[in-house]
């Protein structure tokens, strides 16, 4: 990669176009993209029809779409005329939508037309401007506007509000500035470097801070080229897309390598009692891992060399899988505030459960250590930590310690060689009756090893442990067939007797049919709560005594969750 130097996006945006002007940067996979060239032409003509349409620098310009080619030409627009981007991730609720347009005193919007629909007429009469995404038509425009004006931004000034979901209720605006999008990006390219020809493929969104700064920002650094899946990310439509593009870069949440694992890597070594036998070995389980990730290779398209994960934990099972198969995956760690990376590995230097080591210009402390195991929260202090919360002194004072470290709210420790490793959340922590720290998202990742439990969350209601889980709705229906089997012949021979006998008691055959319904759905019940039983005996074998549920309760609808995929606690706690 060759080194270039830069101290605002706008610079970076300027260098690259030039650099790299041929080769291709955003794109949909088969579908419309832009060369560096073409981008900068697409942003200097958007650009150009934000000022005439009234916008200054300074305002702040909401952008709300799902990932696409125009998606970045619309921020570059924005940032590049000294004005401030709010991404609102597609996921919010047109309540949310119009809370935030308003708080972060947005006055124009982009939106793609499959979203619009969140937008009502009583908010688009309050914007300037609201332009559709999909095609650069204007939606709305206020008459009466004199023409506005740009300026060339600076390193200090505000370049992002981004507008977190979060796991603990409401959102708080994280402002970024250049130099804190700049900073950050010169010590991602430090800790993993990239180069024109690497091929990366979207899978998060770009209106969070991950894939943001991580997968739009960096790529186009070092003149990379990116994808963007047009439609719905069904299994189908990605293994399409991994095929085509072949990508060498990759950004996940853990969800999504979780899910590859359980549902398709881990079935084929239990499938007969000869592989199950072979994987209870040590040896074995590592042949059968390193097979495994040659065919997962294969499947991503056969050419990646960094498969980034972030975002929350990942299960230790699953990175056993991953480290075993020799898959060049690596865990990374950071937060909104952060823009958003604090700590990262390489995929040649991960070490199982850690997030590495703190990344260049960044410093960790732990404040608080527990003074047996070590573990207390994380604070951070570098050039990318955010000023604060738009408009909200009082969570932007309490967000930091008395000496200037940003409080992450996550528990971790150090081992000796500098490496973090994360227990959990602050705030989800729940105190024992002995005192013991119990973090339950190690429970949960027992809980989600059961082959049956597709997602859990643990919480504390008076006094004891309790898993709300959430089964696998298909190993669920399975269960359920399967139990409509044991009584289906006796059904149905009963039920041609109950026809021949009583032609013309037809009450009585309802009266039957009603009975054996019952019973079906009696046994299944009985069938769920043998599960619960048996979850709840799987996970206290494998936890410690203070750290043992004492009831399961069945969850039947998917947790609600964020754009990273953590589920939103807060609603789920008693």
């Amino acid at each position: 990669m060759q080194n270039i130097e830069f101290s605002t996006l706008k610079e970076l945006f300027e260098l690259t176009t030039e650099r790299f002007a041929n080769n291709l940067s955003f794109g949909f996979v088969s579908g419309q993209s832009y060369s560096y060239r073409t981008l900068k032409e697409e942003a200097d003509k958007i650009g150009k029809m934000l000022v005439e349409s009234g916008a200054k620098p300074g305002d702040k310009i909401a952008i709300m779409a799902q990932n696409m080619p125009n998606w970045p030409v619309a921020y570059f627009a924005i940032i590049c005329n000294g004005m401030v981007v709010v991404p609102l991730l597609p996921d919010f609720s047109q309540f949310e939508v119009e809370n935030i347009l308003e708080h972060s005193e947005s006055n124009m919007l982009f939106v793609s037309k499959s979203l619009s629909y969140k937008i009502g007429e009583r908010v688009k009469e309050r914007l300037e401007l609201v332009v559709e995404l999909d095609s650069w038509k204007k939606l709305h425009l206020k008459g009466g506007l004199s023409v506005g004006a740009k300026a060339v931004p600076k390193e200090e000034d505000l370049a992002t509000i981004i507008y977190t979901s979060g796991t603990t209720g409401g959102s708080k605006g994280v402002m970024l500035t250049h130099s804190n999008l700049v900073s950050h990006l010169y010590s991602a390219m430090k800790l993993r470097p990239g180069f024109e020809w690497d091929i990366w493929l979207s899978l998060l969104p770009l209106s969070h801070t991950f894939e943001n700064s991580l997968g739009m920002l960096l790529p186009m650094a070092s003149g990379s080229s990116v994808y963007y899946i047009e439609k719905p990310p069904t299994p189908t439509v990605l293994l399409a897309a991994l095929k085509e593009v072949r990508p060498t870069t990759l950004l996940s949440v853990p969800l999504i390598i979780e899910k590859i694992f359980r549902g398709s890597v881990l079935p084929k070594f239990k499938k007969s009692k000869v592989v199950a036998s072979i994987y209870s070995t040590t040896l074995g389980r590592k042949l059968l891992h390193r097979v495994a990730g040659k065919e997962l290779m294969k499947t991503f398209g056969g050419r990646v060399r960094f498969f980034g994960i972030g975002g929350a934990k990942l299960d230790g099972e699953v990175e056993q899988f991953l480290y075993e198969a020799k898959f060049p995956y690596a865990i990374g760690y950071g937060l909104t505030e952060s823009s958003p990376l604090l700590a990262g590995a390489t995929p040649k230097f991960v070490k199982w459960q850690s997030s590495g080591t703190a990344v260049d210009g960044v410093e960790l402390r732990i404040d608080n250590p527990n003074p047996i195991t070590g573990e207390g929260e994380i604070v951070a202090r570098g050039p990318n930590i955010t000023a604060g919360y738009y408009k909200n002194p009082e969570a932007t004072k309490e967000a930091f310690t008395k000496d200037g470290w940003f409080r992450t709210k996550d528990l971790g420790l150090f081992d000796k060689k500098g490496r973090l490793y994360i227990k959990g959340r602050l705030t989800n922590m729940i105190l024992g009756p002995g005192g013991e720290n119990i973090y339950p998202e190690e429970i949960e990742m027992v809980i989600n090893g059961h082959s049956m439990v597709a997602e859990s969350v643990v919480t504390e209601s008076k006094g004891k442990l309790v898993a709300k889980v959430h089964f696998n709705p298909e190993k669920l229906k399975a269960l359920k067939e399967a139990t409509t089997e044991a009584i289906a012949s006796y059904y149905d021979e009963t039920k041609e007797k109950l026809v021949k006998s009583y032609e013309d008691k037809r009450g009585d055959l309802i009266h039957f049919y009603d009975e054996k319904r019952e019973e079906m759905t009696s046994l299944f019940n009985n069938k769920v709560e043998q599960l619960k039983l048996e979850v709840q005996e799987y996970v206290n074998k494998r936890v410690n005594k203070f750290s043992r549920i004492a009831v399961v309760i069945e969850h039947r609808e998917q947790f609600e969750k964020t754009a990273t995929q953590k589920i939103k606690r807060y609603k789920y706690t008693d």
